[in-house]
């Protein structure tokens, strides 16, 4: 029975000790193989992305320099902690590199400052021209120039007359015979009265006895000899202009209103003004008239002021410039934001708004509406609330990163995959247009400058063919500006001016990328403002150039809403609309 028993433990042991082999096997292996290979899914997770700041589309396994600008890599952070899955998110150094700056909306003044060019001219109702009542010869000129002045009464000129002495004669026969011939008499002083002879004069004449040979002719007016008509010694008919005559105690300023200013504008507006001859003297006054026709030239209609000129310090053809504060239709609660923060493609208007929260900062793009522009701001009709914080500089920066993110971007408000490289083919309206440019002044070095020279060269080459309407010239200096800009050498630019320039540069280098496939000049124009735009803000931000450069502003160019351009001469000729409107412009900024 011990036997037994002994022998049914040992069984039973044995069994035991096989199942748990059996248990370990199958379980424990099964175990550790989802351990190690969570293990490994976990050092998967953990693996770190190194990206550029500057350059998003750069993605490595391990830090080291950007291939492009040489930065510095940093980690790319994990874009699960956004705070909305279609906003960009962006870490604190890649705000700062980005120079991305951002402000609250609020309500602001929607007053718009206009300026205004225009002409100091005399005033057309005190211009007169003095005429010889009788005909005759010049036989002496008092007044011998132009610019003397002339009083009310002086005698201006004597003239010898034929008819004249024949009707003094007359008049000698008919005082004999006027107690007989009272009629007759009457009739020869009328006649010399006809040749604007006074009463006192013809008195003279009677009391002398004698012709007078050389009759002398009086001012009508005073003032200022502005042309001379006559010589000595001229036979001139009765009626004929001896001089042209201006009085300057009043006069005009004229300014040039250009026809997409005209809502702007109305009569009685305040017009603060300073003419360029007179350094320090402010002038004020208030809008009379305002022409009601536009010149088909020039595309402007004038406005006048008149203003009292008693020390004629004011002289016509002097140039002048004036400032009007325009008062808009929108109310004082309208929200107002700077240019800088909107993007356009097309009819479309952008800004990027900011979101915060615990886990980070990201920027989320928002369609809105503008209303009127306001110099340096625009009015927000609907798209933003008051207190929301946007970006106000490094939108473009914050639109690229976006772009390759595959959010919701300018070119691709869907949101999808980015397009990279060429893209010829398409829908061409998907062209970014007003794309706000960093102009930030910076210091670099003359071997940088010098870098940039050509650059400028080509762009001026590019601008003049346009001017004289030279579709293939222009073409091909827009090319070389694409190809001096891809032989500066970044290494040139250093800290901020590195940042800057690369910035700057992409923006540049998008604008000019598909010039060569452009095929008609009005396309090229188009073009030509986004070109413009990067180029002002690179002139702006190193002054590269030795001599003045001049910033020119044509109203008129990208349907009305107005487009800038560089020039190295003062002088306006307008490469958006060439021989059309050569002159239409003005001169809004200098870089020295």
């Amino acid at each position: 029975m011990k036997n037994i028993n002994r022998s049914t433990v040992i069984i039973a042991i044995s069994t035991l000790a096989i199942g748990l082999i059996l248990g370990w096997l199958i379980f424990g292996g099964t175990d550790k193989t989802s351990e190690n290979e969570h293990i490994h899914n976990a050092s998967e997770a953990k693996e770190t992305i190194w990206t550029c700041s500057m350059h998003p589309q750069i993605r490595k396994n391990e830090p080291g320099d950007c291939p492009i600008c040489g930065m510095d890599l940093i980690p790319l952070e994990s874009e699960t902690n956004e705070v909305d899955p279609m906003a960009v998110s962006m870490s604190p150094t890649a705000m700062q590199l980005a120079q991305v700056q951002t402000m609250k909306v609020g309500k602001g003044n929607t007053n718009k400052a206009l300026r205004l060019t225009g002409k100091v001219q005399a005033d057309e109702r005190l211009l007169y021209t003095q005429s010889s009542h009788i005909p005759g010869r010049v036989e002496q000129l008092t007044i011998n120039f132009t610019g003397d002045f002339v009083k009310e009464g002086q005698i201006i000129a004597y003239i010898y007359s034929p008819d004249l002495v024949t009707a003094q004669e007359e008049l000698f026969e008919a005082k004999k015979i006027k107690e007989t011939q009272p009629a007759l008499f009457t009739a020869a002083k009328e006649k010399l009265k006809n040749w604007k002879l006074t009463d006192k004069q013809i008195d003279q004449i009677l009391a002398s006895d004698k012709t007078i040979e050389q009759f002398p002719i009086l001012a009508n007016v005073s003032g200022y000899v502005t042309q001379k008509r006559v010589n000595l010694g001229d036979y001139i008919k009765q009626g004929e202009a001896l001089y042209e005559i201006a009085d300057l105690s009043k006069v005009w300023v004229l300014f040039d209103v250009y026809e997409s200013d005209m809502s702007w504008i109305k009569k009685g507006d305040a017009v603060s003004y300073t003419i360029q001859s007179l350094p320090g003297k402010t002038f004020n006054g208030a809008i009379s008239y305002i022409d009601p026709v536009i010149d088909p030239k020039t595309r402007v209609a004038k406005a006048r002021i008149e203003t009292a000129n008693k020390e004629l310090l004011l002289k016509p053809e002097m140039f002048a410039s004036g400032t009007i504060e325009s008062k808009t239709n929108t109310s004082n609660t309208s929200l107002t934001v700077p240019k800088t923060a909107v993007m356009w493609t097309g009819k479309r208007s952008v800004v990027y708004v900011m979101q915060t929260s615990a886990q980070g900062v990201g920027f989320l793009m928002r369609e809105v509406t503008l209303g009127p522009e306001l110099g340096e701001s625009y009015v927000i009709e609907s798209g933003l609330q008051s207190g929301e914080e946007i970006a106000i500089n490094g939108t473009f920066s914050i639109d690229a990163a976006a772009q390759l993110a595959g959010k919701p971007s300018m070119m691709n408000p869907e949101g999808g995959v980015a397009m990279t490289g060429h893209n010829h083919g398409g829908n061409q309206n998907t062209t970014m247009t007003n794309m706000p440019v960093n102009s930030k002044k910076t210091a670099i070095s003359d071997e940088a400058k010098k870098s940039l020279v050509p650059l400028f060269d080509s762009y001026f080459k590019m601008k003049n063919a346009l001017v004289n309407d030279d579709f293939e010239k222009a073409k091909a200096a827009g090319n070389a500006i694409n190809s001096s800009l891809s032989k500066v050498d970044m290494n040139l630019f250093k800290g901020d001016a590195h940042t800057l320039w690369m910035q700057q540069s992409s923006a540049l280098k998008q604008s000019t990328q598909h010039l060569e496939h452009l095929s008609d000049i009005k396309a090229l124009r188009a073009s030509f403002i986004e070109v413009s735009r990067s180029m002002i803000a690179i002139a702006e931000s190193f002054v590269p150039i030795s001599t003045t450069v001049y910033v020119q502003h044509c109203p008129m160019a990208d349907s009305n809403k107005g487009a800038d351009w560089l020039s190295n001469k003062e002088e306006i000729l307008n490469p958006y609309f060439g021989q059309a409107m050569l002159s239409c412009g003005e001169n809004t900024k200098t870089i020295k």
